[in-house]
């Protein structure tokens, strides 16, 4: 009866380590995936915009610089992220106004820019981030004719 208790819980133990790193491996190929997703739309949209180095979309803190070069703002905002709370929340507005005026630029109405904030509401979050991705897909690669 020992044997058997001990192989129930080697064999559960075994098959919880291997559900963890499972859980694992899927969430950095996501996050790959959604990395790759944002970076083309961000390039695209920079290529678009006539900004001289879309490819800045790749590089971390560089693409935020691109976000707010193309948001008509000056790219050394960026620095405001090494500095904790306050730092982060301006740069956040700043981004939300931004990504405001690039998609007025692109011909899509500002108020897209504020989908980010209804993932405040919890049952709302997955919901707005699955509408950010969209949003940015469809900003980045379908054309709108200017409304008059």
């Amino acid at each position: 009866m020992a044997l058997t208790e001990t192989l129930q819980t080697a064999f559960s133990e075994s098959t919880l380590g291997a559900l963890i790193a499972g859980a694992i491996v899927l969430s950095i190929l996501i996050i790959a995936a959604i990395w790759i997703y944002t970076s083309l739309a961000w390039q695209t949209i920079g290529k678009k915009l006539r900004h001289k180095n879309p490819w800045l979309a790749w590089i971390p803190f560089a693409r935020t610089a691109l976000v707010l070069k193309l948001g008509k703002f000056h790219w050394a905002w960026v620095f405001l992220w090494l500095v904790p709370i306050l730092g982060w929340a301006i740069i956040g507005v700043l981004l939300i106004i931004a990504h405001w005026r690039i998609f007025e630029i692109r011909n899509y109405p500002g108020w897209l820019a504020l989908i980010p904030l209804a993932g405040i509401v919890p049952v709302l979050g997955g919901l707005a981030g699955i509408a950010v991705l969209i949003i940015l897909g469809l900003v980045a690669w379908k054309d709108v004719r200017k409304r008059r």
